[in-house]
């Protein structure tokens, strides 16, 4: 499947350039019998509106059309990736230093698979995030390559 978002990446992304938006995501995934065309847009600043969408969502429906390039019947959805976002590119990981994210590994590191902590430093290969662990902060660095997945946090 990543075949079908690496062509859908390449029709949405003039699109959202037009728009001065940002493709954040792009996700093709088969949910009970149906089949989701994802894709995630916000602006450079953070926070899309529902008309940004819509415009977005029109646009590539014309060139789907034009281009049919998925053979099963889908369903386009075209939305903000929410106050959690994903973590995907070096620009994302950058651009969330100093803030509150959750790691999760595909190995143990320190005994643990899941941190929840603030991103202190990124250089593309490996990320360092300081955790708590009952009182104390603890700075653990992880491998991007051991990253499942990524993303900004919420603290309540």
């Amino acid at each position: 499947m990543s075949n079908v978002t690496s062509v859908i990446e390449a029709y949405v992304t003039p699109i959202v350039e037009e728009l001065n938006l940002v493709l954040v995501d792009v996700e093709f995934v088969k949910e009970g019998r149906d089949w989701f065309l994802r894709v995630y847009v916000d602006t450079p600043e953070g926070g899309i509106d529902i008309e940004q969408c819509v415009q977005v969502s029109e646009r590539l429906s014309i060139v789907l059309d034009e281009h049919d390039p998925i053979e099963q019947n889908y369903y386009l959805e075209v939305s903000s990736p929410g106050a959690e976002r994903p973590l995907k590119t070096d620009d994302d990981y950058h651009n969330a230093i100093g803030k509150l994210v959750f790691v999760k590994t595909y190995e143990p590191i320190k005994d643990m698979k899941e941190f929840l902590g603030t991103l202190d430093f990124y250089d593309g290969q490996t990320l360092q995030v300081t955790i708590r662990i009952k009182t104390r902060k603890v700075t653990v660095t992880i491998e991007k390559e051991k990253v499942a997945l990524a993303r900004h946090a919420i603290d309540f």
